[in-house]
């Protein structure tokens, strides 16, 4: 049997008299790519900020890897595993991409303020282990040759991979990329699919929110479909894509 790593229950989030999400409840194993689809509005956006302490539910249950999270703050969620990229990237653009990973360590490192002034050996060893990893994840996604390109200079595709590499500097054990591939080409887009099998098949679960229905398709364990701020599908690619209400409400037809 698979072992559930995140589950929710019943989450509602309301803005004024706008649902944004209804009673939505879902579960995602260790070692799946989970993906969550569904129009423009839908509530996948939403649902990202609720998991990863951004918007704060009304009502339901949350909990991940045997911790309740229900109402944590960001840096109580990121610190217990769950690591987010962002639809709109969000990259320190004057730093360099090096140090862009480096920053994605902060959360796992020791030092304190004093350590920092004083630069003592605990605090310099602990900075050459961060830099450390920092080299090995962006080898890791594949970006080692622009390490000391600002990331405002980096192509979108590279920053898209640079987003990932930070999240993953947090050592999570559930990365959560929203619309990683919006914008890519065909060819980039096939390589960040192997990225992603790579980061699962690492022991890294991933949530996915992504408008390329043949990519969820092709990619994903599991799906669910959301349509206004409710779940209206939940399965294997294979029984979403042929399912009568999420071709009414996303697909149009059924997708081959």
């Amino acid at each position: 049997m698979s072992e559930v790593l995140l589950k929710i229950e019943g989450i509602n989030k309301r803005f004024g008299g706008l649902h944004a999400l209804s009673n939505v409840s879902l579960h995602i194993n260790k070692g799946e790519i989970y993906g969550l689809i569904g129009p423009n509005g839908a509530g996948k956006t939403t649902m990202f900020n609720v998991l990863t302490g951004l918007y704060t539910p009304d009502e339901g249950s949350f909990t991940f890897d045997g911790n309740d999270l229900f109402r944590a703050p960001p840096h109580v969620v990121v610190n217990t595993g769950i690591a987010r990229t962002f639809q709109n990237i969000r990259l320190f653009h004057e730093m360099t991409a090096l140090e862009n990973v480096m920053v994605g360590r902060h959360i796992r490192s020791k030092a304190n303020a004093l350590g920092a002034v004083l630069r003592n050996k605990a605090t310099r060893d602990e900075e050459a282990e961060i830099e450390a990893k920092a080299w090995e994840l962006l080898r890791y996604v594949g970006i080692e040759d622009v390490a000391y390109e600002r990331a405002k200079n980096l192509s979108y595709g590279h920053q898209r991979r640079l987003e990932i590499a930070r999240a993953l500097a947090t050592e999570p054990k559930l990365l959560a990329l929203d619309e990683p591939a919006a914008g890519m080409n065909p060819s980039e887009t096939e390589s960040l699919k192997a990225l992603m099998e790579k980061i699962r098949d690492g022991g890294v679960t991933v949530l996915l929110i992504e408008h390329d229905v043949k990519l969820m398709m092709g990619l994903c364990d599991r799906i669910a479909v959301l349509d206004y701020g409710k779940k209206i599908a939940e399965g294997v690619p294979e029984v979403v894509r042929k399912d009568p209400k999420v071709i009414e409400a996303y697909l149009g037809v059924a997708h081959e």
